[in-house]
């Protein structure tokens, strides 16, 4: 056996590390429904201009990712996308989400949707502060 030195991994490097963990956590958590989805605010050409992209994973919604475009920003578009996550979520059974956000980004945002900081990474990145925050649906 050898250590190799840190490099960009390769694709069955990944497949080798996402198959071996999933089995791990097969044998101590059962599975679970996991789902990639996502939901797009789009131009009657088809360009995106804002969107949200999630994982249901282990009875949790994780928000990975949520834009808008600047120009349609305060129109309610977020509370739509993030609504829209939820719902499907809920129509799984899911009624946990979870996400993160930085001090830069949004979360007044989140907090008005409901959302509590359940924790802070400062300086993450530099100079400013990563939250993580989660809802719960009762």
């Amino acid at each position: 056996m050898q250590l190799t030195t840190p490099q960009t991994p390769q694709e069955d490097e990944i497949d080798a590390l996402r198959i071996g963990l999933s089995g791990y956590n097969i044998g101590h958590a059962g599975t679970h429904l996991r789902e990639r989805i996502a939901s797009f605010i789009k131009d009657e050409e088809g360009k995106v201009h804002g969107g949200i992209i999630a994982d249901i994973k282990w009875g949790w919604l994780h928000v990975d990712w949520l834009w808008i475009d600047e120009s349609l920003r305060r129109d309610g578009w977020g509370g739509r996308l993030l609504g829209a996550m939820e719902q499907y979520a809920q129509s799984k059974g899911i009624t946990h989400y979870h996400l993160e956000t930085t001090s830069f980004q949004a979360l007044p945002f989140y907090q008005k949707q409901g959302y509590e900081v359940f924790g802070q990474l400062p300086d993450m990145p530099p100079g400013h502060i990563s939250y993580f925050l989660k809802k719960q649906d009762k």
